[in-house]
């Protein structure tokens, strides 16, 4: 069995804490959004790309409660973590997609459209939907060897959330469907090998985007 066909190892739940943590109006990591918005037969209607603080405060409360929904929610059952190392079939160029994405902090529009045909391509849904994208970066704080707390920055990860969503409404996602944060966060520090994958309903797995987007087996 190939790395990126099974689950490699599992989720800390703090690590997932420690990121959510940093998802609020006082204490936000993300410094941009974008996203489109899809019909149900995968045909783009619109799309936007903005810095996160030019979002109006209640923009700003709605995006990060669709971004937070993915490592707050229930770790190694809705959100598990797979091995990515972009050499499966079909996943390669997704993986260098998604790390091209990150380095640019979601400025490229042309590869935010890329991402959104080859999204339409495995999901099939039965109403209009949409793409969210979020840039994040946090500057992880050194620990002591008591678990307190230093001033001094450890690391600085960037990262992407991505969730599908279906619209309650034209131009208003509802509650994601499915997501990713790429690179994972494993021990407190940026791991892209790995991706953490979202699910809803883990009981019915999005197969499509699982395995055809990214090339991982359920």
């Amino acid at each position: 069995m190939q790395g990126a066909e099974r689950i490699h190892m599992k989720i800390d739940r703090e690590d997932m804490l420690e990121l959510t943590r940093r998802m609020t109006l006082a204490r936000n990591c993300f410094d941009r959004a974008a996203g489109a918005y899809m019909d149900e037969d995968g045909y783009e209607e619109g799309s936007y790309n903005i810095h996160f603080l030019k979002l109006s405060a209640p923009e700003r409360e709605r995006n990060l409660k669709l971004a937070k929904t993915v490592p707050f929610s229930e770790t190694n059952h809705q959100l598990k973590l797979y091995d990515f190392p972009g050499k499966g079939q079909g996943s390669a160029d997704v993986y260098r997609l998604l790390l091209a994405l990150n380095d640019c902090g979601l400025k490229n529009d042309a590869l935010l459209e890329t991402l959104y045909e080859l999204t339409a391509g495995c999901f099939q849904p039965v109403k209009p939907y949409a793409v969210c994208l979020y840039h994040g970066i946090y500057d992880i704080p050194r620990k002591a060897s008591d678990k307190e707390r230093l001033w001094e920055s450890e690391e600085v990860y960037h990262f992407l959330i991505l969730c599908i969503c279906g619209q309650e409404e034209a131009f208003t996602p509802g509650k994601p469907e499915w997501g990713i944060l790429f690179p994972a966060f494993m021990n407190r520090s940026s791991d892209p090998a790995h991706i953490a994958v979202f699910e809803a309903d883990p009981d019915h797995p999005h197969t499509g985007l699982l395995h055809g987007l990214l090339g991982i087996s359920p």
